[in-house]
């Protein structure tokens, strides 16, 4: 069979993963904290018909010229399929309980506290994801949660002696704010403030390293370069102070959108469309050179 007809199939399948890629991103548009996709196509390996010779000069006669080589291309396949942690716009909403993130840095959710009613969290990695979605809620007990559920990590107890934990509003609170260094503060029955806690973010060097898995979160793959203190990521000293060490500020009474760019989307669908038709043109096209070669017996 021709190599052309394996070669278009191999581009077919590339195109149709690219339109997998761009229909999840329009899909997306209006995710909160959603970061886009992008797929990247590599080449497969070439068939070399002829190997490469370099120049030689035999007994001090001419020169003879080297000949580049010669190699038939078996088609493309996927290279990578990038995850583009772009800032998004911000949505005012003057909802306070909705953050949004500017610069780098990802709220950290815990699934349960480390033990039973205390209010300290175990950083353990199993238990704990990431996001950019900063639309949280409040639960039957008051403790900063997500829609899911899970607690907004942050450092609460005394100065000098923080730890990691989920953070409280009181029954009793009048009113209760989130500043930018992503401290809560509350103002109890008697007009007197207090402070909850403090928004703590993770921060990484590969964001795009991390693996989705659902409901805007993301978790742990060994290479998103998480900056850490010890070996594993499970204490305070692995999160960082929102506005410090490069860290961005929060923003609370808005949400960070999807940085998904519609125009660009549309551009792209139209590119994987019309790369599929072309390869499907070759396969048509090599089918139509086999059936002149069957029709020579005639």
């Amino acid at each position: 069979m021709l190599r052309s007809m394996y070669t278009g199939i191999s581009g077919m399948k590339g195109f149709q993963t690219k339109l997998d890629v761009v229909s999840n991103n329009i899909a997306n548009v209006n995710t909160f904290g959603y970061k886009k996709g992008r797929l990247t196509f590599s080449d497969l390996m070439s068939q070399t018909m002829q190997g490469a010779t370099a120049p030689v000069n035999e007994g001090g006669g001419p020169v003879l010229g080297g000949r580049n080589p010669m190699q038939v291309g078996l088609g493309s396949s996927t290279g990578t399929i990038d995850n583009i942690h772009t800032q998004g716009n911000r949505q005012t909403t003057n909802r306070p309980l909705d953050i949004a993130i500017e610069g780098d840095g990802m709220f950290v959710l815990a699934e349960k506290s480390a033990n039973g009613d205390t209010d300290e969290i175990q950083l353990d990695q199993d238990d704990i994801s990431f996001t950019r979605a900063g639309n949280f809620y409040l639960d039957d007990d008051g403790y900063i949660v997500n829609a899911n559920g899970q607690y907004l990590v942050g450092s609460i107890g005394e100065e000098g002696a923080e730890t990691a934990g989920r953070i409280q509003i009181p029954e009793n609170a009048q009113g209760f704010s989130i500043g930018g260094d992503g401290k809560v503060n509350y103002v109890d029955e008697d007009g007197v403030g207090h402070t909850a806690g403090q928004i703590q973010l993770a921060k990484f060097s590969n964001p795009e390293g991390l693996e989705k898995i659902g409901g805007n979160q993301y978790k742990l793959s060994g290479n998103e370069g998480v900056v850490i203190d010890g070996d594993e990521f499970n204490d305070l000293n692995d999160l960082y102070t929102p506005e410090r060490d490069g860290v961005g500020g929060l923003f609370a009474g808005s949400l960070e959108m999807s940085n998904v760019d519609l125009s660009e989307e549309f551009t792209e669908m139209i590119t994987s469309q019309r790369g599929f038709q072309a390869n499907t043109r070759v396969i048509t096209t090599s089918d139509e050179i086999l059936q002149e070669l069957v029709n020579l017996k005639r």
